[in-house]
């Protein structure tokens, strides 16, 4: 496929649109060497989005955006694919709306990836306010740790969780990442493509952990050290009850996907 564009950046929307906006123009600001497209997938439903008028009306006046609003909460794997069906980009940018670019990252993302054709995706160095990398990259996700990270008394087992977030890493190196937080993934269109993208029976959860583990079957996701990104993580399925609940319940599913017995540890 000729892609008219050199990056497609998806972000999924529901109701924070204030924090998009913020999104949208670090985007524009960091990224002017590049053709681009912006796509907002907003799965805030139509009888609460109507709240929001003017910031939907000031996001869609920021250059490069298209907001498709779905007016139902359709799931984070679902909107990303609408995106991924109408991306021009030979990059696609899976994006949270709590991401922020700080420096011309693409100026040398786009360059490394170009020459690494073995190289289908990668994540940069996300950083939080302080500067300070972030847990995000893991090994495989396994029961074990599932068990570890919800269920640990007084935070025992840190040598398991250091081990599962790869602490024992050089960061100021690449190398490869079996499952990576999608808040900021940049992949080959046609990659992610041939993937058919998120597995979009996850509604929320764990979609992530799928993707990386299929990206890795048939090729390679690295982190990629020479940039900063900074992501506002708010970790919120740890503070409400029912966002833990789909988390679980996602977790079920990738189980029952990939086999429980060969991923118990």
């Amino acid at each position: 496929m000729n892609y008219t564009k050199d990056l497609t950046f998806s972000i999924v929307a529901y109701k924070n649109y204030d924090q998009i906006i913020n999104a949208v123009n670090s985007i524009n600001k960091f990224t002017k060497d590049y053709s681009k497209e912006i796509f907002v997938v907003d799965n805030t439903e139509s009888n609460i989005r109507s709240n929001y008028a003017s910031q939907i009306k000031g996001l869609s006046d920021l250059d490069n955006v298209n907001i498709i609003a779905n007016n139902i909460n359709l799931g984070f794997g679902k909107a990303n694919n609408i995106a991924l069906s109408k991306a021009k980009g030979k990059f696609f940018v899976i994006c949270n709306p709590d991401i922020l670019l700080i420096e011309d990252s693409f100026n040398k993302i786009v360059p490394y990836m170009e020459n690494n054709p073995n190289i289908g995706a990668i994540i940069p160095k996300l950083v939080d306010n302080n500067q300070s990398i972030e847990p995000v990259y893991r090994r495989k996700l396994t029961v074990y740790d599932i068990l570890v990270r919800y269920f640990h008394p007084f935070n025992l087992f840190k040598k398991r969780r250091a081990y599962h977030t790869m602490q024992d890493k050089d960061y100021s190196k690449p190398f490869r990442v079996p499952f990576g937080q999608g808040s900021f993934i940049v992949i080959r269109t046609n990659l992610m493509r041939k993937l058919n993208g998120f597995d979009d029976r996850y509604f929320m959860y764990v979609e992530d952990a799928d993707l990386c583990r299929r990206i890795n079957q048939v090729s390679v996701l690295e982190y990629f050290p020479y940039t900063s990104v900074i992501h506002l993580w708010e970790k919120g399925s740890h503070k409400n009850l029912k966002l833990t609940k789909w988390h679980l319940n996602a977790m079920v599913k990738y189980f029952h996907k990939w086999g429980f017995c060969r991923n118990l540890k």
